[in-house]
């Protein structure tokens, strides 16, 4: 059951922090505390998207003109317009920064999930490439192997995702995602056999519809 899997990420998650008080930890109240919005299956186990990622804003070397670089060996630098329009997964990058501007972003790797911060914000995208991000993107770096990446992606496509995160928004023209928030967003978590079934059932609905449409 879910209740199982979710004792051996906070382990994990535990171990990560070493003791230390951490943002999952600071900013939600313990899942049982909180309604469910509705009723799940009882080997599922609702939690708080803090508790089963590391969730972090991007940063920026500034100006970023001064560290891009044509070196091969430069780090890729993931920009939003390097994800496809209703692409799922980032596989490349336009720019790269130098390793100088390190000090001022944030490093991401393959795996990990990013959402858009600023305007078509809350967007999930699967890195298939390692680099660094500025603070237009919020990575979302799973504590244990035990969550599928692609069921996320799909759960945080979802209106339900939506609709918490719309209302995290703030800012005048342009909105912006409050971290505090996405740690505390609430999600069903099925048992891990259970989320690869349902991301191959969507999967296998996705590709039928696509046939119908060509």
């Amino acid at each position: 059951p879910a209740s199982e899997l979710v004792k051996r990420i906070e382990e994990q998650r535990q171990a990560k922090t070493d003791g230390k008080k951490s943002r999952a930890a600071a900013s939600h109240k313990p899942t049982y505390e909180i309604e469910p919005p509705f009723d799940i299956p009882e080997s599922w186990q609702w939690v708080r998207l803090g508790n089963v990622f590391e969730i972090a804003r991007g940063g920026s070397p500034r100006p970023i003109k001064a560290y891009l670089t044509d070196d091969s060996n430069g780090l890729n630098w993931i920009k939003i317009g390097d994800a496809s329009e209703g692409g799922k997964y980032i596989t490349s990058t336009k720019q790269k920064i130098r390793s100088e501007g390190l000090k001022k972003t944030r490093t991401v790797v393959s795996g990990d999930l990013l959402l858009t911060n600023s305007m078509s914000f809350g967007h999930p995208y699967i890195l298939a490439v390692n680099g660094c991000i500025h603070d237009g993107w919020l990575v979302l770096h799973p504590y244990d192997a035990g969550i599928d990446k692609d069921f996320f992606y799909y759960a945080l496509s979802s209106s339900f995702a939506y609709s918490q995160f719309i209302g995290s928004a703030s800012g005048g023209v342009v909105e912006n995602l409050n971290t505090d928030k996405v740690v505390s967003a609430l999600f069903p978590l099925p048992p891990l056999a259970e989320q690869k079934r349902i991301v191959a059932k969507i999967e296998e609905l996705r590709a039928m519809t696509m046939a119908l449409t060509m």
